[in-house]
């Protein structure tokens, strides 16, 4: 068995965190509130983009404390931490170069989490892994998802078809090249030892594309 599955195989047991914009919401819209998955409230409620943004003007979680966070993980018995660091509303919970809707250029808060959580990982021997919506991206014109329609659940859209919904327009390989592809690379070279990725929803993507990801994870966490 390949020496990376191994240790997750044995680990048995972590923590995977949702954290973004949509946690200011936390499932509910003027008044009406959605019934699971509240990080999907952008595409339940069909939020603009130009709405859904200002929640980043009052995104500042003043108590967070990576070091707490870490330590729950190893008083709980676990063995890593995953944490989101973009999720399908295209907001980057790290200090993206690429795109600055993210936590420090568009934010009263200003701090990078997903580098005060590595570093807190590191120091207690804890495991730290991301989680990267690669296909879908509701921010961008050409996110993916748009050649499937609606999910199973509830019929919540999954591109962006309410801000774009001309699909015949829409190139995904636009959005893979300007944004997937450089910010999947920032995350793997300036965050130490990345122990997984977490990928997510490969509807648009090709195979030729996802195995360009693969070589960039490996080029930067050959043991990822």
């Amino acid at each position: 068995m390949d020496n990376n599955l191994n240790w997750f195989k044995q680990a048995k047991y972590g923590m995977m965190v949702h954290w973004g914009l949509y946690s200011l919401p936390a499932g509910e819209w003027n008044g009406k509130r959605m019934p699971h998955i509240g990080e999907w409230a952008q595409s339940y409620f069909r939020i603009k983009n130009e709405e859904y943004s200002k929640l980043a003007n009052v995104f500042n979680p003043i108590l967070f404390n990576a070091e707490e966070w870490v330590k729950l993980v190893v008083d709980s018995g676990m063995q890593y931490l995953v944490v989101t660091s973009k999720h399908h509303d295209g907001f980057a919970m790290y200090h993206s170069k690429v795109d600055s809707f993210n936590i420090v250029d568009a934010t009263p808060f200003k701090r990078d989490v997903i580098a005060e959580l590595a570093e807190a990982c590191y120091k207690q021997g804890v495991k730290f892994g991301l989680y990267y919506s690669q296909d879908l991206d509701w921010h961008e014109p050409h996110g993916g998802g748009y050649l499937h329609g609606h999910t199973n659940c509830d019929c919540m859209s999954w591109a962006n078809d309410w801000d774009f919904p001309n699909h015949s327009t829409k190139n995904y390989s636009q959005c893979f090249e300007s944004k997937i592809k450089p910010q999947v690379e920032e995350i793997m070279r300036n965050y130490g030892e990345i122990a997984l990725v977490w990928f997510d929803t490969p509807l648009t993507i090709s195979s030729a594309q996802s195995d360009e990801l693969y070589q960039l994870v490996k080029k930067y966490q050959p043991n990822c």
